[in-house]
């Protein structure tokens, strides 16, 4: 085989697109001790797995698929557990929900009052008393806002500190500048 084929091989090989055939064909060739300069870098990675192929234990085989058929077998009993319990819980649901609804339509809404004027006349009453009620809330918070009017001048008092302040940075800076 000639190097450019080995190269087409390699890409093949670790792209996971060559064939048996191609595997055989490369490890027989890293295998040989006639190994181009530019690709022994890849001796070592083809000597171990021909060795590796050569050596099977097949007690530790059955040990490993023993272990995978065991977990995937714990995995798809908990994950059965898991799912019946959450449709269980579903349909316990749906039945309460459709229990409550079938309560719920057996007892009609009757209007308190028959008269439409009178309903009216009740309602307004209602609502006069809550407006009511809501208007001497709202005067409980007028001295919140006389708070709020009586920190415009300290606030005022405050910025124009600030400024002092400001200024008198500026004349650090200045000064520290005509020490250096």
């Amino acid at each position: 085989m000639d190097l450019k084929e080995i190269k087409q091989k390699l890409h093949l090989y670790f792209d996971g697109q060559s064939t048996e055939q191609d595997d055989r064909e490369l490890m027989n060739y890293f295998s040989s001790g006639n190994v181009a300069d530019e690709l022994k870098q890849y001796s070592e990675f083809f000597g171990g797995l021909s060795e590796l192929s050569e050596k099977r234990d097949e007690q530790l085989e059955e040990e490993i698929m023993d272990f995978i058929l065991e977990n995937e077998f714990r995995e798809k009993t908990r994950y059965r557990w898991l799912w019946q319990t959450v449709t269980g819980v579903a349909a316990v649901l749906m039945i309460a929900l459709l229990a409550i609804n079938f309560n719920q339509n057996q007892y009609k809404w009757e209007d308190t009052y028959s008269d439409p004027n009178q309903a009216y006349a009740e309602a307004s009453k209602t609502l006069q008393y809550v407006a009511g009620k809501y208007q001497k809330g709202l005067a409980q918070l007028q001295p919140v806002q006389k708070v709020s009017t009586a920190k415009k001048p300290l606030k005022t008092g405050l910025n124009i500190l600030q400024k002092g302040f400001e200024e008198v940075e500026n004349i650090e800076k200045i000064n520290k500048k005509l020490k250096k």
